[in-house]
């Protein structure tokens, strides 16, 4: 289910809108090009918040804070759809 959201813009923000969007540009409509500008920051925050884990993750190996898996984990990734 959609929603409207009315959103103020500076001229600039509603030009560079306008440049992106219309005859000659990839969006039909300025909504598709701001879903699209939303979609793609929504992905980088993702990225970023993956990205952390995994620096977090190294930090913990660095420092010693693991422990010994001793399972099968072709097997584990079979059973978990991984």
């Amino acid at each position: 289910m959609s929603k409207i959201l009315k959103l103020n813009l500076t001229a600039e923000l509603r030009a560079f809108i306008d440049q992106n969007s219309g005859n000659g540009t990839p969006y039909a409509t300025p909504e598709e090009f701001v879903c699209e500008v939303l979609r793609e920051k929504q992905e980088r925050l993702e990225a970023a918040r993956i990205r952390d884990s995994i620096l977090d993750g190294y930090q913990d190996a660095i420092e010693g804070h693991t422990v010994a898996y001793r399972g099968d984990l072709r097997q584990l990734l079979k059973d978990t759809g991984g």
